[in-house]
């Protein structure tokens, strides 16, 4: 009888725990982007914004993205529209200067060069600064009665993530301690997601991210190397596994996806990437980014209890690695 009663029990446990499913989307219709540009006026600097928005008219949190060297506003829309289409404003934020200008119109002996000159501090404290701009204007809009962005976001309930140059202008806004010990965190992030990642080219690494306290979700494979703007920005898996370890515990995670070569976060191959995409990471990257964020956004205890049980492995594949603290 106590055995039966056991049984059922735990079978009652694992249906509650994944009646959660991040990957399930409402039947809505998604709303096609805002293509929107921030202008900031102390700095002379335009910043063109994408915005997917949720089919609610309530305000959604919001969750920024900052694109890797070289790409722009334009990139990775399957999280745009996941990440909407599960109840978020998504706002990809295009950087001047480390954006796709870089390589259009150059010859294609000339834009390797081209690209490790983007990847220079210059460009890294210019999307720093980015970042907060944004917000700002985000904050403006949402106020104007005349804005077509009126009252439809929740600036009280904000995420950061990126790509590579992206995950490393996260990281400077998310929490990340400078060399000199000064600090670019914006407060008004609560939560962010890291793909790519990367341990400061100078400076302790412990030092670097001993100090973070807010929620991260780190995401990288085996193979994510990048062969541009490495020196810089970092690009070796040593980098990109340097980051978990150096940060203190508390809602902290990290995902390593077998196989997965830097592209492997975008649409797309990069060039010199041979292997086959797996069509699986990018499902595992939605579940348990969309899981992250309604676990620390929305404070939804199914997402998290998902999160921190056996929900990831319900998606990753045999070789996946995921681990937290």
């Amino acid at each position: 009888m106590k055995s039966l009663l056991l049984s059922f029990l735990t079978c009652f446990a694992v249906t509650a725990v994944f009646a959660y499913d991040p990957l399930k989307l409402p039947e809505a219709v998604l709303t096609t982007p805002l293509d929107l540009t921030v202008q900031d006026a102390k700095r002379d600097r335009a910043l063109p914004i994408r915005v997917y928005l949720p089919a609610t008219t309530q305000a959604a949190p919001v969750v920024l993205f900052s694109h890797g060297l070289g790409g722009s506003c334009q990139n990775n829309p399957y999280l745009g529209k996941h990440w909407s289409a599960r109840g978020y404003a998504v706002v990809f934020v295009q950087h001047p200067g480390s954006d796709e200008s870089v390589w259009k119109g150059q010859g294609p002996a000339r834009i390797p060069m081209a690209m490790k000159q983007a990847a220079n501090v210059q460009n890294f404290i210019l999307r720093a600064a980015d970042i907060p701009a944004v917000l700002d204007q985000l904050t403006r809009w949402n106020a104007d009665e005349a804005h077509s962005l009126r009252g439809k976001l929740d600036l009280a309930r904000v995420g950061m993530s990126g790509h590579s140059f992206g995950a490393v202008t996260t990281q400077a806004v998310s929490g990340q301690t400078m060399p000199i010990g000064s600090s670019l965190t914006d407060p008004r992030i609560k939560a962010a997601v890291m793909m790519s990642p990367s341990v400061p080219a100078a400076g302790n690494t412990e030092r670097a991210f001993g100090s973070v306290t807010m929620p991260w979700l780190l995401m990288t494979g085996t193979k994510d190397v990048a062969r541009i703007g490495a020196m810089t920005i970092g690009g070796d898996l040593d980098s990109r596994l340097g980051v978990y370890p150096a940060l203190p515990p508390g809602d902290k995670y990290e995902l390593v996806l077998h196989s997965a070569e830097h592209g492997a976060f975008g649409e797309r191959s990069l060039p010199g990437e041979g292997n086959q995409r797996n069509p699986n990471h990018h499902r595992v990257i939605l579940a348990l980014s969309t899981a992250f964020w309604d676990a620390f956004l929305k404070g939804d205890a199914e997402a998290k209890a998902w999160l921190n049980g056996e929900g990831p492995h319900s998606v990753m594949e045999k070789d996946d690695k995921w681990q937290r603290k």
